[in-house]
């Protein structure tokens, strides 16, 4: 105990336990497990360091909670202020157990909090790769960058969305360096997140301001997924849905543009930092000369385009499609219409209806074949009893009486 007595400050050097510093008189603050203090360095021992809690007392760290932090603590010397972290209140000796570590680890999460709301830029090298995004460290923390966090430099644009491809794409950027800013720091839940899109977050919405819905871009494909294509226009890049591709229905975006190609389109909506665009706006909608090309009852030849549960779909010609419900096949009950018609197979059909502004043509094939005759039963009738010439009424025929059995009479 004496040598704890002589690193206790002046104000404390006569009072030895929390009991004694309370009955001194000396203004004594409560700590509590877990508290995040600052106290002054009074001695570096080899194996434990004192520290001067002002307003609560003496305070000491050793063992694991000293040596887990032996960088921060090479450079401590007496007089120095630290942070220390409440590990036991009061110990045996009347004196507060402390933690540097748990101190440390604390104030890289409050570090990573201060980067995370001014919104720093910090640049950190990628580690590691999976199909979700990219891993990074920062302060010795370990952080996750979400695919969907990427600029547009870095986001993967796969045909079909192949996983095993995205993460080939991912993987190549291992080593790399990225400028990133934290969007998520949670110490309770060691999680930490981060974006790289939020980096130019400021810029883009400054670029945003300058367009406007109805404007004509000029880009080129940057890439072609199941539900449409990227288009870069200048430092911008917008989306154009599979649907706004080309006014014919489309199965794969892939059969109507390719990667490379130069492209005109018209900014359609701009929704929370996404440009939609749309390539078919900029031509002459076909359907509206359906109208003046087809009519209702006209017989027409198609090719079977595509086979679906409820009908088929038959391309009239390079823009126009109708569609055969499956009713419209055949005068018999049809369950599956593949067993009427084939992909590619030619057929005439007849016009049943049009809807130009809904892009909707009916066709049917029953309605260019005579429906079977139905077979009508004959039914016998009772021949009507005609009155005698003489005018007196007509005899009912006479029911044949049935004869009741006999009852036996004890």
């Amino acid at each position: 105990m004496e040598e704890i007595k002589q690193i206790i400050p002046a104000a404390a050097a006569s009072a030895t336990t929390m009991s004694d510093l309370l009955g001194s008189g000396i203004e004594i603050k409560v700590l509590k497990q877990g508290d995040m203090v600052e106290g002054t360095l009074i001695s570096v021992g080899k194996n434990e360091v004192y520290v001067d809690l002002e307003g609560y007392g003496v305070g000491v760290v050793r063992g694991r909670e000293l040596y887990d932090d032996e960088a921060t603590l090479s450079a401590l010397k007496p007089g120095d202020k630290i942070f220390v972290s409440v590990v036991e209140p009061e110990n045996k000796e009347g004196i507060a157990e402390l933690s540097l570590r748990q101190a440390g680890q604390e104030r890289v999460w409050q570090t990573l909090k201060e980067k995370m709301e001014s919104k720093e830029v910090l640049r950190t090298k990628i580690l590691e790769a999976n199909k979700g995004g990219l891993m990074v460290e920062i302060n010795n923390v370990m952080g996750f960058l979400p695919v969907s966090q990427l600029s547009l430099e870095h986001y993967p644009r796969v045909e079909d969305g192949d996983k095993n491809r995205i993460l080939g794409v991912l993987q190549s950027y291992i080593g790399q360096p990225f400028d990133v800013q934290i969007i998520t720091a949670d110490s309770a839940e060691e999680k930490l997140i981060v974006s790289e899109k939020a980096v130019f977050e400021k810029e883009m919405e400054s670029r945003l301001g300058q367009l406007k819905i109805g404007m004509v871009v000029e880009g080129i494909i940057t890439g072609v997924v199941d539900f449409g294509a990227f288009v870069k226009f200048g430092e911008m890049e917008g989306l154009v849905h599979i649907s706004e591709l080309a006014w014919q229905r489309i199965d794969n975006p892939k059969d109507i543009v390719k990667v490379g190609q130069k492209v005109t389109a018209k900014i359609i909506s701009i929704d929370k930092g996404r440009v939609s665009l749309s390539i078919k706006q900029l031509q002459e909608d076909p359907w509206l000369e359906a109208v003046k090309k087809y009519q209702i009852g006209q017989t027409v030849k198609g090719k079977v385009a595509k086979i679906m549960p409820f009908g088929v779909f038959v391309e009239l010609d390079k823009d126009i499609q109708g569609l055969a419900h499956i009713m419209e096949l055949s005068h018999e009950a049809v369950k599956n219409p593949e067993d009427i018609l084939k992909p590619g197979e030619e057929k005439e059909f007849k016009i049943i209806s049009i809807e130009p502004a809904e892009h909707r043509l009916g066709l049917s094939l029953k309605a260019l074949v005579e429906a079977p005759k139905k077979v009508v039963e004959k039914v016998e009738e009772t021949p009507a009893i005609e009155p005698p010439a003489d005018g007196t009424p007509a005899e009912k025929p006479v029911e044949e009486k049935k004869e009741e059995p006999a009852t036996e009479t004890k």
